[in-house]
């Protein structure tokens, strides 16, 4: 069966809805098996050996108290952002949905789009093609321009959409996911984002945010088989306000 397509506009702010946690999640679509949120930057996606708040757990809060539901609250994290970056993320409320998502993403059939703010102008239209290597000892990537020993081959391509002098603002499409891929392509051609202490050229500071962000999922929901198209808000604070939208 043809999917339909479903274009899902964004909640009025007389209609949003959030999870009523500390710090507070915005909702921006659910229904009986999916939970998908806005998530803040600064926020862990899971649980770490850092024993911080995390966004799984929150949810999993507000689904506990939203429906009364008594014991353990299944919640499956499909995918997941950075700490510091923010945006949409999908959560699957059944397993079955959980499973059905997952294989979308493996076969890259959850397209993700995010905005960031980089250093310096970039061309009009690029796409990168690196070899990604990860070092687990440190948690860092490396972007090498050819294939070598445990590094995996990594796509995006990106528009940009406003310019400053000195910053330009661009549409990302994710053609693979691998750990901080979006970060480390940008950076290896020179364009790192801004705010990026761990592959840009910027000092540690705690109250500067990382201008990457997970803008908009388009997906076939894992039952009804609908096509959702998602788009979540451009902030208005520092430094998304360098741009007018």
């Amino acid at each position: 069966m043809k999917s339909k397509r479903v274009a899902m506009e964004r909640y009025q702010s007389t209609s949003k809805k959030w999870t009523c946690t500390n710090p507070n999640i915005e909702i921006i679509y659910e229904d009986n098996h999916l939970l998908v949120i806005d998530k803040p930057a600064g926020l862990l996606s899971q649980a770490d050996k850092t024993k911080h708040v995390d966004l799984t757990d929150l949810c999993k809060r507000y689904l506990k108290k939203e429906y009364n539901k008594p014991g353990n609250v299944y919640l499956g994290l499909t995918h997941r952002l950075d700490r510091p970056v923010s945006g949409l993320m999908v959560l699957a409320k059944t397993s079955k949905a959980a499973s059905r998502i997952s294989k979308l993403i493996r076969e890259h059939q959850l397209k993700k789009t995010y905005w960031a703010i980089v250093h310096g102008r970039t061309p009009s239209k690029a796409t990168y093609e690196h070899f990604l290597k990860k070092d687990l000892r440190i948690n860092t990537t490396k972007a090498y321009s050819s294939k070598i020993s445990g590094a995996k081959p990594a796509v995006l391509s990106y528009t940009t959409v406003k310019q400053s002098a000195h910053y330009s603002l661009i549409e990302v499409d994710l053609i693979t996911g691998k750990p901080h891929q979006i970060r480390v392509q940008l950076s290896k051609m020179g364009f790192p984002i801004l705010g990026d202490y761990k592959y840009g050229k910027e000092d540690a500071n705690p109250g500067k945010s990382l201008a990457l962000r997970s803008y908009a999922l388009v997906f076939e929901h894992p039952v009804k088989k609908e096509l959702l198209h998602i788009k979540a808000d451009i902030p208005s604070q520092q430094p998304w306000n360098l741009f007018d939208y």
